[in-house]
């Protein structure tokens, strides 16, 4: 021990340096664990936060561009703290105290997987929010330096894939059409089976059903230019939740604020709490529109034509409606009201703003929509008729006739839908 004390220059100096990278070992890895453990909430809350909070919310938006960069450093720095430690190790091994050099080497190894690993991700479990609004600066500055790097990583992940994992098997694609008899055929209790098959029917429907088929219609919601103040909400949140905020010098969406997310809303500028849009074509999946919304942590996304004007916006709210109701409804959410009634035996007074796949599920009809079809009974209306409805005017579908009984001003209509089985 004597001895060992006596060699103090020769451990001393290598035990700082093993300290200081076991310190930014911690870090790291208390960062990936705090970072990646926050949800899909959390991590939109930080969007609208403190300037730290927002570029912590920024570097999850493109996570493996974050997660290479953690990793790069932590792997730089256990190495280089194992070869401190290995020549340290040698140094007392050439003094003679090879006792004492394998103690250091396995309280180096000890040392690290404790205080560099175990400790900081439990510690981060718990405190990720905390942590999370604390390592946004040192984290985005380690993340810029490896940043000329990255293109060079991926060519070299990407030439060792092909040299030594060429041959890798494609896991089959299971077609969703398998998937609703897999969920037809199972077995469950008979209190839950129509609940959670209904809301699996629902999830694999979302890679069928379009945005536009959800999206709520440009007139249906109100957009205002910036500055926005709270006084110009009227004392009132809109239907979406959100307030939208469009482009300087045009009508298109730049932003959205979310409006629930806020217990206090400040007097001022209410931009600097905007969150940015995801934008869509009219075309995509419902299911690609909400990947979309949550890799990029939006709660709003904006719906495009295929001139690249704002027809309609969806939210993230109303995708998970569609998921957990039995029957939902976009005419209902815009409209605040159910928009298929039935006024007599196998009749129905139906909004023009309904879905043909809802009013397909009211009337207990098989829906199964064409490429290029209509969505709506509007449009329905106007594909048959060949011209603006007016009341009156009649067609058929289905099995059903249709007639239209009231247009507004604003171009709304409503109908009367007959079974002309008389059938529900």
């Amino acid at each position: 021990m004597i001895e060992f004390v006596q060699s103090l220059p020769i451990w001393f100096p290598g035990m700082v340096a093993m300290l200081a990278l076991m310190i930014a070992s911690s870090f790291f890895s208390a960062s990936e664990t705090a970072l990646f453990y926050l949800s899909h909430d959390d991590v939109r809350g930080l969007r609208v936060g403190r300037p730290r909070e927002q570029l912590v919310a920024s570097l999850l938006s493109d996570p493996d561009r974050l997660l290479t960069a953690i990793l790069f450093w932590n792997l730089i720095i256990n190495l280089s703290y194992f070869a401190v430690g290995v020549i340290v190790a040698a140094r007392l091994s050439d003094d003679g105290q090879r006792m004492a050099a394998g103690a250091y080497t396995m309280a180096s190894l000890l040392g690290i997987i404790l205080f560099g690993e175990v400790i900081p991700k439990s510690i981060a479990v718990v405190f990720r929010h905390r942590l999370a609004s604390l390592i946004g600066w040192p984290l985005a500055r380690s993340v810029a330096t490896l940043d000329p790097w990255i293109p060079l990583l991926h060519r070299i992940t990407r030439s060792l894939r092909r040299a030594f994992w060429h041959d890798i098997p494609r896991e089959p694609m299971l077609d969703a059409d398998d998937l609703e008899r897999a969920v037809e055929a199972c077995q469950m209790r008979a209190d839950l089976v129509q609940q959670e098959t209904q809301v699996l029917h629902n999830v694999l429907d979302l890679s069928e059903i379009l945005v536009e088929e959800v999206m709520r219609p440009r007139t249906s919601y109100t957009a205002m230019h910036a500055p926005v103040h709270l006084a110009d909400l009227h004392g009132r949140v809109p239907p979406t939740n959100f307030a939208l905020i469009q482009e300087p010098d045009s009508d298109e969406l730049q932003a959205a604020i979310p409006l629930t997310e806020f217990s206090d809303l400040p007097d001022g500028d209410l931009q600097l709490l905007a969150e940015r849009l995801v934008y869509v074509p009219w075309c995509a999946s419902l299911a690609y529109t909400l990947q979309l919304l949550r890799d990029l942590f939006s709660g709003v996304a904006a719906v495009v034509n295929e001139y690249g004007e704002t027809i309609g916006i969806v939210t993230y709210s109303d995708i998970i409606d569609t998921i957990l109701l039995p029957q939902p409804s976009r005419a209902r959410r815009v409209l605040r009201r159910e928009p298929v009634l039935e006024v007599a035996q196998g009749q129905f007074h139906v909004d023009g703003l309904t879905t043909l796949r809802y009013l397909s599920q009211r009337l207990n009809m098989d829906f199964s929509p064409e490429a290029d079809s209509q969505l709506t009974l509007a449009g329905l209306l106007h594909e048959e008729l060949e011209q603006i409805p007016v009341a009156g005017d009649t067609c058929s579908w289905q099995g059903c006739d249709i007639r239209v009984i009231d247009v507004t001003a604003t171009g709304q209509l409503r109908a009367t839908v007959t079974r002309k089985d008389g059938d529900r």
